[in-house]
């Protein structure tokens, strides 16, 4: 069985910087999987040559069995991956309900649309604001708004860059909740964070970068008794963001 998802041996330059250094890396089909790792580890990195934002210096992208290693970005899209960046993307000016259904029209048709726009609104807990603009949502319903764009492609990979950065712990655990719920309904999610009670919650596998480089992979509770991994990760600036 092939990886939904397989990095073999990526790298990427910046100048003298590798910034990720021979990285190989597979994602199963159905998994909850995270990445984590100090800053600089090359997290985001990785994260923008996955989704093809950056070409690599050496490697390749595999995704459903297929070389997309030269792919642009929106051909990734159509075969399925969805991302959600750090930076939000709404449409500040637009009510919640237009952002998305722009996001989702071309995916689907007619009557289809707005009974998929109610049913995402209500998943993510924004019914009630549907007629807001955007961008007078709090950080995290702006967050929420984006998790919709989202998945309401119904992506098979789901790509998550710190989706709970910037959240109080309360909406921090309703986001991990609105996670397991996507995968439990099928969907792989690949998500990057630093917040180390959030990774808790939701991980089934979690890899741990370290200078552009896997330094380990298991579950949770293998990660956080590795005395290596508390070393460069938990022990220094494990608070910092």
């Amino acid at each position: 069985m092939t990886a939904l998802l397989q990095a073999n041996g990526l790298e990427k330059r910046f100048g003298g910087l590798k910034a990720v250094d021979g990285l190989s890396l597979a994602v199963e089909e159905g998994e909850l999987h995270c990445l984590i790792g100090p800053n600089g580890a090359g997290k985001s990195t990785f994260f923008k040559l996955i989704l093809g934002r950056y070409p690599p210096t050496a490697g390749t992208v595999h995704f459903k069995g297929e070389d997309i290693t030269k792919l642009v970005a929106a051909a990734r899209v159509r075969k399925g991956m969805s991302v959600k960046m750090q930076v939000p993307g709404v449409f500040p000016q637009l009510p919640v309900v237009q952002n998305l259904t722009i996001a989702l029209q071309s995916h689907f048709g007619g009557s289809d649309l707005p009974r998929e726009v109610e049913r995402l609104l209500a998943f993510v807990d924004l019914t009630r604001d549907a007629r807001k603009l955007a961008g007078n949502l709090s950080h995290g319903q702006k967050q929420w708004l984006e998790i919709a764009m989202a998945v309401g492609v119904t992506p098979t990979l789901l790509l998550l860059d710190e989706p709970t950065a910037g959240m109080s712990p309360e909406e921090t655990w309703k986001t991990g909740e609105m996670i397991l719920s996507l995968n439990k309904g099928g969907m792989t999610v690949l998500v990057v964070e630093h917040d180390m009670a959030f990774v808790r919650q939701i991980a089934k596998r979690v890899s741990v970068l370290h200078f552009g480089k896997l330094f380990a992979q298991g579950d949770i509770d293998t990660i956080t008794n590795d005395e290596a991994v508390q070393e460069i990760y938990l022990g220094k600036g494990h608070h910092a963001h």
